[in-house]
Parts: C-alpha cells; structure tokens; sequence
C-alpha cells in the first residue's frame, strides 16, 4: 500500500504540535533557570556619566537594568529593561563595572540607576 500526499497530510499537525511542545517545554525550563533574581550586597558602585546630549536635552530620569552577577560577584552581562535609550548606556556602561558580594551561584540582580541635572 502507497500512501499519497493526501493521506499523509493529518500526520503535520500532530507533527508540528509535538514539535513546538518540546520548543515551549525546553525554553521554559531554561528560563527558569536564569530567573534566579538574588539579593546579593552590592560592594561597589560607580556612579555613570552623564552624557553630553541628555546633558543639552535636559534629560533626567531612572533607568532599570538586570545585571547577571558571577559567583565571584564581577557583572557577567547587562540587558536594559527600562529607559531613555540615551541614559541607558550610560548606566549599562557604569554597571558593567560593579561589584557584588560573592555567591556559590551566578545570580540575576535588578538594579535602578537614577538621573538628576545639577544646574
């Protein structure tokens, strides 16, 4: 018996739903694993320059960054979450450069810098 294109066709979507079932399980699974948000003390803080242009903007406000923190407490990688894209580097570029209480794991630690004028 041959089967033809037809008869083959109800196969796909069960195919396709077992496929991306594995995909969403997977990934989930490994989020998890990244969320670990901790607590962990901050030792030293530098503060962000000020950029030129959100100086000649007039720019002020708070940007919220995730900063992935090695167990020897150096910053891993940092992802912006919130914030004018001209203080977020700035804040992303001071915060590369903090430094945590060490940890027996990697931790994911929310950080807010903020912006203020002093003229």
């Amino acid at each position: 018996m041959t089967l033809s294109p037809r008869s083959s066709f109800p196969v796909f979507p069960l195919a396709l739903t077992i496929l991306l079932c594995t995909v969403f399980t997977h990934s989930s699974f490994s989020q998890s694993q990244s969320d670990v948000t901790g607590k962990r003390r901050l030792l030293e803080r530098s503060q962000p320059a000020y950029p030129s242009l959100a100086r000649t903007l007039r720019l002020e406000g708070v940007v919220r960054l995730e900063a992935v923190v090695s167990p020897d407490g150096s910053v891993k990688a940092v992802g912006i979450k919130d914030g004018h894209p001209v203080l977020a580097d700035a804040a992303a570029s001071a915060v590369r450069h903090w430094k945590w209480e060490r940890a027996s794991q990697e931790s994911t630690e929310l950080v807010e810098v903020k912006f203020t004028r002093s003229d």
